[in-house]
Parts: structure tokens; C-alpha cells; sequence
């Protein structure tokens, strides 16, 4: 792993973990098109540290907010998000420790990859042609529920946690900006689940240079991400990553028929 691979690995994670357009799908196909050893799983700790760091920081104050009314034992909205948040997290994490093995073998085939950019940016169009009706706080648990069961659907490179989550959001007809909140939200426990689960292959010697700017530049470039989104979304739609995904599957889909 040199400096200069670490950086645009952290780059690609940052952007690809809250933009609907799959960070585990990247991380899988930069390696593949350029040839490039495999960064493996200690470097993957340093990516989710980064990413995790960011939509902590970004959404300190909501989780402050919403940690607080969960533990008052009033009613209110914030205590109910934060149990749906809780509630969406579980078939994520269901399936991604059940998945895990699958998950580092056999999704990560290229054309596998291209064809779910594809198929995850036509659902996301469709999503996104419906209205915008609803806000976050109109959420109920059924709504928790198909957004949780989206996410474990991520667990397959080129879904996008992101992507299925708000995707399903928008069918259920958030706005996009609430829509794109709530996933970030849900990223929390999840992006920490992860890492937590990929800790154990990190050792005091791997803590290197390289590790050092995966992290650095995974967490700076996805808060990056997360403004962008949030600004982007208040008055704009979903296209514009539609037609990254399209653009991007065909690519893979042709470099993978093509026996690269």
C-alpha cells in the first residue's frame, strides 16, 4: 500500500459511503481496473474510522439531541426517531454478519458489481420520480422497517448503503433532504458495527503512514460528502447520480465481458 494508493482509496471511500453510488463497490473495482494488490482488511479499519469520524462530527448535535430524549421518559419525536434508527439498523447488521464471508468473496465479482450499479440506479430513478410529500417526523416504525430492510440489501457491492436506503425512502415519499438524513443517521451505528467487526485484524505494526492517510482523507472527504448532499438535494434531484451508475455499470459491465 503506498501513500498516493491510501489517498485515493480514502477519497473514494469519503465520497462513496454518503453519495448514492457505493464505496464497496469503488474500493473493489479501482483495484481490479488498475491492478493493484489488494489494500486488505487492516486498511479497511482505517477507511471506516474515517467515514465514521465524519458523520459523528456532522451529526453530533442531532445524536446529543436524540440520546437525550430517549432516555427521558416523556414521549416525543425525537425519542421516537432515534428507536426507529435503532429498529432500521438490526437487518443491516443481521446480514452483514451473516453475509460477511460472501460478502469478501463472491459479491465481489465485476460484473456482479456492474449490473447492481445498474439495477440500483434505475430503482433510485423510479424512487425518485415520486412526490415529496413527507418529512422526517411524520416517519412511523413500518417506514423504520423497509428502510432497515433496504439497507441489508448493501451488503451486495454496488447497492450503496446509501443508495438503497434512500431510495426506499423516497418510495415511501420523504423529501430528498430528509430522505438523505435519515440514511446518514442510520450510517452511524452501522459504519461502527463494521469497523468494530474488522478491529480485530488491526495491530499496533499496521498502523502506518498509508493507514494514517486512508483514515485522514476518508474522514475529511466525507464530510465533504455529507454537506454537499444536504445542500445539493434542497434543489436538486437524484439524476445526476442516476446517470453515474448507468455510466459506470456499463463501463464495468464491458471491461468484465471482455475478460480484464
Amino acid at each position: 500500500m503506498t501513500v498516493l494508493h491510501a489517498l485515493i482509496l480514502g477519497i473514494v471511500q469519503g465520497l462513496g459511503e454518503f453519495l448514492p453510488i457505493s464505496s464497496s463497490a469503488h474500493l473493489v473495482l479501482i483495484p481490479w481496473l488498475f491492478g493493484w494488490e489488494d489494500p486488505g482488511l487492516t486498511f479497511d479499519v482505517a477507511l471506516h474510522m474515517g467515514t465514521l469520524l465524519a458523520v459523528v462530527l456532522y451529526f453530533w448535535n442531532d445524536w446529543v439531541r436524540l440520546i437525550r430524549a430517549a432516555l427521558r421518559r416523556r414521549a416525543s419525536n425525537d425519542k421516537r426517531i432515534f428507536w426507529y434508527l435503532i429498529v432500521a439498523t438490526i437487518p443491516g447488521g443481521l446480514f452483514g454478519l451473516a453475509l460477511e464471508k460472501k460478502a469478501e468473496t463472491i459479491f465481489r465479482s465485476p460484473l456482479l458489481i456492474g449490473t447492481m450499479m445498474i439495477v440500483m440506479g434505475i430503482l433510485l430513478y423510479l424512487a425518485d420520480r415520486k412526490r415529496q410529500l413527507r418529512k422526517m417526523d411524520t416517519m412511523t416504525l413500518a417506514d423504520a422497517v423497509w428502510i432497515g430492510l433496504s439497507q441489508a440489501l448493501a451488503i451486495i457491492p454496488g447497492v450503496s448503503r446509501s443508495g438503497s436506503t434512500m431510495t426506499m425512502a423516497r418510495f415511501l415519499d420523504l423529501t430528498r433532504e430528509d430522505a438523505a438524513r435519515f440514511s446518514f443517521l442510520m450510517s452511524t451505528p452501522i459504519i461502527m458495527g463494521a469497523g468494530l467487526l474488522k478491529l480485530r485484524h488491526l495491530t499496533m505494526a499496521s498502523i502506518n503512514l498509508p493507514f494514517s492517510v486512508g483514515v485522514i482523507s476518508s474522514f475529511v472527504v466525507g464530510i465533504l460528502s455529507i454537506s454537499f448532499l444536504l445542500r445539493y438535494l434542497r434543489t436538486s434531484n437524484f439524476g445526476l447520480f442516476v446517470g453515474y451508475r448507468f455510466l459506470i455499470g456499463i463501463v464495468v459491465i464491458g471491461f468484465a465481458l471482455a475478460g480484464h
